[in-house]
């Protein structure tokens, strides 16, 4: 009896390592991920802050993975903005994932704009739960 409570105590300890390493490593690899949520309209916040610190973040390697999310009146912002515009394509071309939320896209009329610009426009608040529930640093702007 003993023999047998300590093999299942022995694969129970097993089993929760394995877990908790599992868990450790995909807390670790979503703590590399930094997703900004950008809803203002105000281009100083977006060259001053959203742009900067997301393009920092990927080019300077702070974060591996780097999302910016449009959401909102950016949206309209960004349809409108030219110097916005280029700035988004070259952080695309450096490896920052522009994603825009097409119900916002949608209301303000811009969709085929942001989807001609190459971003990924969708419905946002699945991929935006996901990103929170998987322990993702999630800033809002």
């Amino acid at each position: 009896m003993k023999k047998t409570a300590l093999g299942f105590f022995t694969v129970f300890m097993m089993l929760s390592h394995y877990t908790l390493q599992a868990e450790t490593q995909n807390r670790d690899e979503d703590s590399d991920k930094l997703v900004i949520v950008w809803t203002s309209d105000d281009p100083y916040t977006a060259e001053r802050m959203v742009l900067m610190y997301a393009h920092a973040s990927k080019t300077y390697r702070w974060f591996e993975e780097v999302t910016i999310i449009i959401w909102g009146p950016s949206a309209k912002m960004v349809a409108e903005n030219i110097k916005i515009q280029e700035k988004l394509k070259t952080m695309q071309e450096d490896g920052v994932e522009i994603r825009a939320c097409i119900v916002c896209a949608n209301m303000y009329e811009v969709t085929e704009d942001l989807k001609g610009m190459g971003f990924d426009v969708q419905g946002m608040g699945k991929p935006l739960t996901e990103y929170l529930k998987s322990g993702a640093h999630v800033l809002t702007f």
